[in-house]
């Protein structure tokens, strides 16, 4: 009887065992174009400072579109794919205003490296979006970190498949919670990649509620600066030109630091999705040490992101390496 037991126990545990030996043997890795491509790195970080030196709106744009690209579907590049008939990630609503910046980012990298007849077709675009939003967070005056790499490009962009998948600017903490906590991120994880908004721009609609009309008793959201609220009506007046977007921080909108965090101490989080981390007493602390340190904050979206970069990911014979990011081959 307990050798019978025994057996049930083994066989329970063998597909676990299977599962764990088939996601090691399909780790993403540092150093996984060392033979193929070992000048990949600084191939894609040539590429992305020419970029970069054309217009400071390729670093908020190739970031948002790296993490706009893994909360759907997982880090495939997806979002750059273009389907023709408008059914695509990147024409979704809440993907629509990604900035062409990102995705020219890509593109140009992509280039560079295929010109090199050692690494043609041999890099994928998701990889490559890793290590550009690495290298625009550098760029900024943020951190350096090396990028895991192994990612294999999707075939699938759908316009349904990214319903409910991002967070919107008016959730609270517990939707944001819930959100991340889906991808094996953790509140601080979040708190840390919210940090992003530090270079970020936004339009002026999706934030016009908290300064025209939030409530009937209170036409400015009261968790909201004041005198900032007024300076934000000034330059995102009523029936403003939607293209209009201004910059998530106000202090040092060019540079990677902690003033996000300084700026949502003031009360001048520019959405209530910002601002929320700070009047949640739950969060109120990890922003706290954010704002105290530089480094702390560095420290912390660095594995924020390392964990981000992991999310659903293709590997090995799964996907493909796309000649050209944006259709599949």
């Amino acid at each position: 009887m307990e050798n019978r037991s025994k057996i049930v126990v083994s066989l329970v545990l063998l597909p676990l065992l299977l599962t764990t030996i088939s996601a090691q043997s399909t780790k993403l890795t540092p150093n996984f174009y060392k033979t193929t491509c070992p000048n990949v790195e600084s191939i894609v970080r040539s590429a992305v400072q020419k970029k970069f030196q054309q217009t400071f709106v390729t670093a908020p744009a190739t970031l948002r579109l790296f993490f706009h690209d893994c909360f759907v579907r997982g880090c495939d590049a997806s979002i750059l794919l273009a389907t023709g008939n408008g059914n695509a990630e990147k024409d979704h609503p809440d993907d629509i205003s990604l900035a062409g910046d990102g995705f020219d980012t890509v593109i140009k990298a992509k280039a560079a490296v295929d010109s090199n007849p050692q690494c043609r077709n041999k890099v994928s675009c998701a990889d490559i979006l890793a290590l550009a939003t690495r290298d625009v967070v550098q760029l900024t005056g943020g951190p350096f970190y090396r990028v895991e790499l192994g990612r294999r490009d999707g075939r699938i962009s759908t316009k349904t498949s990214v319903q409910r998948q991002l967070p919107g600017p008016n959730f609270k903490l517990d939707q944001l919670n819930s959100m991340f906590a889906r991808h094996g991120l953790s509140q601080t994880d979040m708190i840390a990649l919210s940090g992003a908004h530090t270079i970020g721009f936004a339009h002026c609609g999706r934030f016009s509620k908290r300064i025209f009309n939030f409530s009937p008793r209170n036409t400015i959201d009261p968790t909201l600066n004041f005198r900032y609220a007024l300076q934000l009506r000034q330059m995102c007046p009523r029936n403003v030109d939607p293209r209009i977007a201004i910059n998530m921080d106000p202090t040092t909108p060019r540079t990677f630091d902690n003033a996000y965090y300084k700026n949502l101490q003031q009360g001048m989080g520019l959405f209530t999705s910002d601002q929320v981390l700070y009047s949640d007493p739950r969060s109120r602390g990890t922003v706290n040490l954010f704002a105290s340190s530089n480094a702390a904050f560095h420290n912390a979206f660095v594995a924020a992101i390392t964990k981000l970069g992991r999310v659903g990911v293709l590997t090995g014979k799964q996907g493909e390496i796309r000649r050209d990011c944006t259709r599949p081959n």
